[in-house]
């Protein structure tokens, strides 16, 4: 709902010597942001805040009140407003996006620093590189959590489970020595290994299986689902591989 200037809400939030609600700040700062002006009701010990919950038998904290009805929580508050509220469940490509973004435009700095243009072959090489070991950090971030979603669709992780716990060290590694295209004797058959292994691994589980599956890409943690973004990084390590087998030999 549109608010006026003489838009009121009032807000219910717990703000303790040890802990401060951050959704309590996300729903003041959203209220102001609609041109609300919030009358801020600090509940600053666990036993206001267990009162509060049992006076308007609610579950949690912040509260929000607009003209005298409960609008609820921080995510019912952004929808009352028409916005998206977050849901921890739901399948997102926004960290792939996220890796792939930052790693392309590393690349044509790093490109920019070294040879004084963006646009180089060089560059094109050290996206995939720089790709690989930030995927390689963040599944290297919690490698147990990782190897479970892993082996939920790789084809050799299901034969010998050690290779779930070592996929993340191997792309690491092979990602380093691209970057600093040294040892390709290591690191192209690397790539090409994990690399091939998962591009035929994805593709059985997501095309010819037709699985719904979590992808363990950028960590086990992860809501992205396995396709084809997955297949593209599996796919981009082979490329990898196969340019510098031709190009530095």
């Amino acid at each position: 709902m549109p608010a006026t200037a003489t838009s009121k809400a009032t807000l219910y939030r717990m703000v303790m010597p040890a802990h401060t609600c951050p959704y309590g700040i996300k729903a003041k700062d959203l209220l102001e942001r609609q041109g609300f002006s919030v009358e801020d009701h600090w509940l600053t010990t666990r036993e206001q805040t267990d009162a509060f919950k049992s006076e308007h038998g609610v579950n949690s904290t912040p509260q929000t009140f607009i003209n005298g009805e409960r609008v609820g929580g921080f995510d019912d508050l952004q929808r009352h407003f028409g916005k998206a509220a977050n849901d921890p469940n739901a399948m997102t490509y926004r960290p792939v996006v996220a890796v792939f973004s930052m790693t392309a435009l590393m690349a044509l700095a790093a490109s920019q620093a070294v040879y004084g243009t963006p646009l180089t072959m060089r560059a094109a090489e050290w996206f995939i590189a720089f790709s690989m070991c930030v995927l390689a950090l963040l599944k290297l971030q919690d490698v147990e959590t990782f190897s479970s979603m892993f082996l939920g669709y790789d084809l050799l992780g299901k034969r010998w489970v050690r290779y779930s716990y070592a996929y993340p060290y191997l792309e690491a590694g092979a990602g380093v020595l691209m970057v600093a295209g040294a040892m390709n004797w290591l690191s192209i058959p690397v790539a090409l290994f994990i690399g091939g292994i998962g591009a035929v691994s994805v593709f059985k589980a997501v095309y010819v299986d037709k699985r719904e599956i979590k992808c363990a890409c950028v960590g086990g943690s992860s809501k992205v689902p396995l396709g084809f973004v997955s297949l593209t990084e599996n796919l981009m390590m082979v490329a990898m591989a196969v340019w510098m087998l031709v190009a530095h030999h």
